[in-house]
């Protein structure tokens, strides 16, 4: 389990060439408005603004004419617009940089906008895949891995589970079908741990072992 940050990639979504016998079964990213709604709370801003809105209507209405009272309550919609506005930019950038990759053997994550950063995860070093429903037909698979080097979370973000601060679990978050690439990682991480890891043994270990 290994990631590489400054690799060119060969193959979109991973910095280098499949070794013999690897394939690719399935490639994708987040769905930009899901990843924006989910990771990004788009209902809780755009509720707050509002409430703040409504707030200073309300305290005013009794003060000022009822038109202005509107007035001084625009400005915290305007606001709100822009923040929210910024938020699906960020979303829509962080989709498109994005890219999850299954083959036979693996799940690899290629994330970040700014600095890249590319996890491979093979499966015998996944100890379970959960699958969450989101919106619009999307879901999210987290993926809990067996020890090995932990990921900080905001190294991660948004693509891993959310609130799991201490333990972060790196996730294929807010991905279309995402019944369809659970099953087939359930199928392709149980054909992979049932296959016999044959190894090649030094034969001075061999000889001393007779």
């Amino acid at each position: 389990m290994d990631h590489d940050d400054f690799a060119v990639e060969p193959i979109k979504g991973l910095p280098e060439l499949p070794p013999e016998g690897e394939q690719i079964l399935w490639q994708g990213r987040p769905d930009a408005w899901a990843l924006s709604w989910q990771a990004l709370s788009l209902p809780w801003v755009a509720g707050y603004f509002a409430l703040l809105a409504i707030w200073r209507f309300v305290s005013l209405m009794d003060l000022v004419p009822l038109r202005a009272a509107v007035g001084y309550a625009v400005p915290f919609l305007v606001l709100g617009g822009i923040v929210l506005a910024l938020l699906i930019g960020f979303g829509v950038i962080q989709a498109r940089s994005s890219v999850y990759t299954v083959t036979n053997r693996r799940i690899a994550l290629r994330v970040g906008a700014a600095l890249t950063l590319t996890l491979n995860l093979p499966y015998t070093k996944i100890a379970a895949a959960d699958l969450a429903h989101g919106p619009r037909g999307t879901g999210t698979i987290a993926l809990q891995l067996k020890g090995g080097p932990r990921f900080a979370y905001l190294t991660l973000w948004p693509h891993c589970r959310p609130w799991k601060i201490a333990s972060p679990q790196p996730a294929l978050r807010c991905i279309p079908e995402a019944g369809r690439v659970a099953a087939m990682i359930a199928d392709a991480a149980q054909a992979r741990l049932t296959t016999p890891q044959v190894e090649r043994v030094a034969q001075a270990a061999a000889v001393a072992a007779e």
